[in-house]
């Protein structure tokens, strides 16, 4: 006799429930905590000025350009040897184990070293190169850009599925990268460097890569 009973449906992956296995790294703690710092100085400060737009829009032009430059020369970044020196920075390699296991949650999150070098790097180069109130306010523009960054990525590398055009195209160009070719698809959040640097092919346009989970380098597990 056929077995008739109901298997019971896996609850879908909502945006609920991937919020709340974001909100249990110590990335978002760290970023989070470096928006709300730069928030509330700016909000203290005042002294507010159509010159606040400036900075703001500095960061979201140079947005496309810094994650495709970031991903293309410091997270695929080859191992070398210069003078006896090993030279292999820390978020190649994590970038390098990220291709060799997706899934892995743990190795989507930028390295808390190296976030917390560059949260240090933005506030030295935001408060010491502008005005205060004019660093203050780029300075809350790059920590929610950073934020943005982080759960974009986690989020496409989650269980959830895209539900909308926008967000479809955006997790179908790095699912290429990871799986197709990493040599393309160098975006993120968005992808206009690689519109218009050359690397948003059609998919079927390039061929499927041996090396998109080692990079080529053979110590990538």
């Amino acid at each position: 006799m056929r077995d008739t009973r109901c298997v019971e449906a896996a609850p879908p992956f909502t945006l609920r429930r991937a919020a709340r296995g974001f909100s249990g790294h110590a990335s978002l703690r760290i970023v989070v905590a470096f928006l709300l710092g730069a928030l509330a100085g700016r909000l203290a400060v005042g002294g507010w000025s159509w010159w606040d737009l400036l900075g703001p829009g500095a960061v979201l032009a140079l947005q496309p350009f810094t994650e495709w430059t970031i991903h293309v020369l410091l997270l695929h970044f080859r191992p070398r040897t210069v003078a006896r020196l090993r030279i292999d920075p820390l978020v190649a390699r994590k970038h390098r184990a990220h291709h060799a296991d997706p899934k892995d949650v743990a190795l989507v999150f930028i390295p808390l070293p190296a976030l917390a070098g560059l949260v240090a790097g933005l506030a030295a180069l935001c408060l010491l190169a502008l005005p205060l109130e004019r660093g203050l306010t780029t300075l809350v523009a790059a920590a929610a850009v950073l934020a943005t960054y982080e759960w974009t990525h986690y989020l496409i590398h989650s269980a959830y599925r895209p539900r909308h055009a926008i967000y479809r195209y955006v997790w179908r160009a790095h699912r290429n990268h990871h799986f197709r070719n990493e040599h393309y698809w160098f975006g993120v959040t968005v992808h206009l460097a690689d519109h218009l640097l050359g690397t948003f092919p059609e998919k079927t346009a390039v061929g499927v890569s041996p090396t998109a989970r080692t990079l080529g380098i053979e110590d990538a597990a």
